[in-house]
C-alpha cells in the first residue's frame, strides 16, 4: 500500500467530515483528527481481509482452488457486514453486564443501527462518531472469522463455509467480544485485550483447530504421490505484505 494511497484516503477523510457534521463540537465532542485517524486505521484493518488475507490464502491453496478460496474471504466480509449492522453491533457493545444474556450477550438498543446518528458516540470511543466506531469493530468481526479459512479451505463446501461463519459471528465471536470488549464478565474483571489477542486470535484459533478435528484428515492427500504445493507464491506474497 502506497503513502500516496494512505494520504490521499485521510484527505478525504478530513474534508467530508465538516460536511457530515463529524467536527461540530457537539455534545459528543468530536474530535476531527481523531475520526481521520480512525477512518484510516477501519481502512487498513479492511485491507486486511481484502484484498490481503484473500491473496495471501489463495496464493497458499493449489491452483484450482484459487478462486474459491478468494471467493470465501469476500463473501464472508459480505455476510458478516449484514450480520453485524443487523444485530451483531448492538449485541457486542451494549448492556454491559446485563442484556440478553447477563454479562455475555448484549442488548438490541442499536437493532439495524436504530438512534445512531451523526453526532452519537459510543462511551468506549467519545471523540469519534458512533458510526465510525462501529465500522472499526465491524472490520474485526469481518477478519476474525476469515482467520479461520486457512484452516478449512479444500476441505469444505462453500455453503456450509457460509453457514458456520454466520452461526459462528453470532454465537461465539459476539459472545466473547461483548465479555472482552463490551462491558461483559471478562471485562468487569479486568481483562484487556488491546490489540484482539483473546477476541481475535485465540478465539479463531480454537475454531479453526475444532474445525480440523470435525472435517477429519484432507481427502486425497498422498505422501507419496500428488502433493499440495501452493498455486502462486507471488499472490500469498503480496498477501502477507498487505
Amino acid at each position: 500500500m502506497s503513502l500516496k494511497f494512505l494520504s490521499t484516503l485521510v484527505a478525504l477523510g478530513a474534508a467530508l467530515m465538516p460536511a457530515l457534521g463529524f467536527a461540530q463540537g457537539t455534545e459528543s465532542q468530536i474530535d476531527s483528527g481523531n475520526t481521520a485517524w480512525m477512518l484510516t486505521a477501519t481502512a487498513l484493518v479492511l485491507l486486511m481481509n481484502i484484498p490481503g488475507l484473500a491473496l495471501f490464502y489463495g496464493g497458499l491453496v493449489r491452483r484450482t482452488n484459487l478462486v474459491n478460496t478468494l471467493a470465501q474471504c469476500f463473501v464472508i466480509t459480505s455476510l458478516v457486514t449484514f450480520i453485524w449492522i443487523i444485530a451483531g453491533y448492538s449485541i457486542r457493545f451494549y448492556g454491559g453486564s446485563e442484556g440478553i444474556v447477563p454479562g455475555y450477550l448484549g442488548t438490541m438498543d442499536r437493532f439495524l443501527l436504530q438512534g445512531m446518528g451523526l453526532t452519537t458516540a459510543h462511551a468506549l470511543a467519545p471523540t469519534i462518531p458512533e458510526a465510525v466506531f462501529m465500522m472499526y469493530q465491524m472490520t474485526f468481526a469481518i477478519i476474525t472469522p476469515a482467520l479461520i479459512v486457512g484452516a478449512i479451505v479444500e476441505r469444505i463446501k462453500f455453503s456450509s463455509m457460509l453457514v458456520f461463519m454466520g452461526a459462528w459471528s453470532l454465537l461465539v465471536y459476539a459472545p466473547v467480544a461483548h465479555m472482552v470488549w463490551g462491558g461483559g464478565v471478562l471485562g468487569v474483571q479486568g481483562v484487556l485485550d488491546y490489540a484482539g489477542g483473546t477476541v481475535v486470535h485465540v478465539n479463531a484459533g480454537i475454531a479453526a483447530l475444532v474445525m480440523c478435528l470435525m472435517l477429519g484428515k484432507r481427502q486425497g492427500w498422498k505422501p507419496e504421490g500428488e502433493g499440495f504445493e501452493p498455486g502462486n507464491i507471488s499472490l500469498a506474497i503480496i498477501g502477507a505484505a498487505l
